[in-house]
């Protein structure tokens, strides 16, 4: 069994910048790719950022490639996501996601765990 729990969302002005962190707990996960997703009101879960197992491979939306960038601890169980230039659009529930395959995907259904998830706030 994993849990999975996100942290450092919060409320910025657009243009600001926040790091979420998600920490895996319960087994290693150093082989699992892992990945982020949000989910704003009335809307589907959508892909975010992925990184593979090993942290070589990195994939981002196209609403946030340049802006946010996605990294692993492994030694702290850890993953994060730094978010730049944050626009209203951003703002979502964001979750963090972990498979039992160390290829990084983009379909939420690919994902075995997930996170409760942490609100991020952009304001205009």
């Amino acid at each position: 069994q994993v849990q999975l729990a996100e942290s450092g969302g919060g409320l910025v002005p657009a243009g600001g910048s926040l790091t979420l962190s998600c920490s895996a707990s319960g087994r290693s996960y150093g082989s699992s790719a892992m990945g982020w997703f949000r989910q704003a009101p009335g809307k589907e879960r959508e892909f975010v950022a992925a990184i593979s197992g090993r942290g070589d491979v990195t994939n981002y939306s196209d609403s946030v490639k340049g802006r946010f960038t996605i990294s692993r601890d492994d030694a702290k169980n850890t993953m994060y996501l730094r978010m730049n230039t944050l626009k209203p659009d951003d703002t979502a529930v964001y979750f963090c996601g972990l498979r039992f395959s160390p290829t990084a995907t983009l379909t939420p259904a690919s994902y075995r765990y997930w996170g409760q998830g942490t609100q991020v706030t952009v304001s205009s």
